[in-house]
């Protein structure tokens, strides 16, 4: 029996008036509301899962019915409570990749079967949390993280090995980042180890969106938002922390080629005593307009300085800069303007282990100018090398062609790291299966 003939059997209108009639009952019954659950498809026109629904139906042997057909037709399997928990054929990753062109992903979003959700009240902590289907959520005109910004961000990806398992690259770092830009935020928080659970189980009931190994990776979204009422300028009633994901390739449309960066000289990324060092929402409007300019004039991305000199560099606009000259890697030190990135201190550590010295400290742009070669680092971008700089309107390059030596290098020894391809003596790497 699948839905459309129980609908009919029970002469009801639309599925919509089969749930609401169910419900009714278990109320009348005195019934859980929960008790009875079953997956039911919603399938749009072309074939695609548009919802996963819950559907409440009182009598066991009509349950039991839908729900033996209900698997035949589908991998998702009952749940016992309002949270979705995955069938074992998802967990067991039997489950077919999902239908998109994985030879020319891009870095766009595109939407995935689930997202994570946990909320938390004033003066409470943050709960266990749910899996939803992926789609709209709501929220209030008044919501915190609308009226006045209090939201905050954060990014990983998840890579797909050739032996089927699934890696995530120090998940526990950005639980900790999450949590420092928080009390920075006036915000709650969950703590590392629910934030590190709900990201395993928000990309293990999305594993069909994972890549294949070398076509690109999951990138895993986090949010923690200020969505209760608030009028006045304070800090939001409730919390929400949430998880979707979208499969990507890469960041820059020329992959590892070499990207053209300008020097911003009037437009400023943060300033001492903001909020540049952790990675709120805010952050990255206020730089919209130079990037989009910069790109307009056929730049790659933007290069900032500091606002008080006007000549230190601190970052490109979602991306940690490195400079190399001889066996020097250096890098700017974040002194509370630059946002602490996980890529950037994973290089930091991948580059001592491999003999090169490492700074952290004030850079100029003439030491950057002089420099042997650049590049960026970013969980998005990965590791990207910088083939020229214009400052002032005048471009310096750094190698006709290709990459630089040392950039190559750091990127094969990262990549191998996240991809599972190399032992992972530090430790970073969390398998999922």
């Amino acid at each position: 029996m699948n839905l459309k003939s129980f609908q009919e059997t029970n002469n009801l209108r639309s599925i919509r008036e089969c749930f609401q009639l169910n419900r009714r009952h278990q109320r009348k019954a005195g019934h859980h509301l929960y008790m009875g659950t079953i997956i039911a498809p919603f399938v749009e026109p072309w074939g695609q899962p548009l919802a996963l629904r819950s559907c409440l139906i009182p009598d066991n042997r009509v349950r039991r019915r839908v729900i033996k057909k209900l698997y035949k037709q589908t991998h998702f399997a009952s749940v016992k409570t309002p949270a979705v928990q995955m069938s074992s054929a998802v967990s067991n990753g039997s489950s077919a990749l999902a239908d998109i062109d994985w030879d020319n992903l891009g870095f766009t979003f595109l939407p995935t079967d689930y997202m994570y959700v946990m909320k938390c009240g004033h003066g409470e902590n943050f709960a266990k949390g749910e899996l939803k289907r992926f789609g709209n959520i709501e929220l209030s005109p008044c919501a915190g993280v609308l009226n006045y910004g209090q939201g905050l961000v954060e990014g990983l990806k998840a890579y797909k090995t050739t032996d089927g398992n699934i890696l995530l690259f120090r998940p526990e770092e950005n639980g900790m980042r999450l949590r420092l830009g928080a009390e920075r935020m006036c915000m709650l928080s969950p703590s590392v180890d629910q934030f590190v659970e709900a990201v395993k189980d928000t990309v293990l009931a999305n594993e069909r969106w994972v890549p294949p190994p070398g076509k690109g990776s999951l990138y895993i979204r986090p949010l923690l938002m200020g969505s209760g009422s608030v009028l006045s300028l304070a800090p939001a009633p409730e919390f929400t922390f949430l998880i979707y994901v979208s499969p990507v390739g890469n960041y820059f449309k020329d992959g590892l080629s070499p990207i053209d960066l300008m020097v911003e000289t009037e437009t400023h990324r943060a300033t001492p005593g903001g909020t540049g060092c952790v990675k709120t929402i805010g952050n990255y409007a206020a730089v919209l307009k130079a990037q989009s300019s910069a790109k307009a004039k056929g730049y790659s991305d933007v290069l900032y300085l500091d606002s008080v000199h006007k000549k230190y560099l601190e970052e490109v606009t979602s991306c940690n800069l490195f400079i190399v000259k001889g066996n020097v890697i250096s890098t700017p030190a974040t002194e509370g303007t630059i946002l602490p990135g996980i890529t950037r201190k994973s290089i930091i550590d991948v580059a001592r282990s491999l003999g090169f010295q490492v700074e952290e400290q004030r850079l100029t742009v003439d030491e950057l100018l002089d420099a042997d070669e650049v590049f960026v680092t970013g969980t998005a971008v990965g590791l990207s090398p910088v083939g020229s700089i214009t400052y002032f309107g005048k471009r310096t390059s750094f190698r006709s062609s290709g990459v630089g030596v040392v950039t190559q290098q750091l990127y094969t020894a990262l990549t191998r790291l996240q991809m599972g391809l190399a032992e992972d003596s530090m430790n970073w790497i969390v398998k999922l299966k």
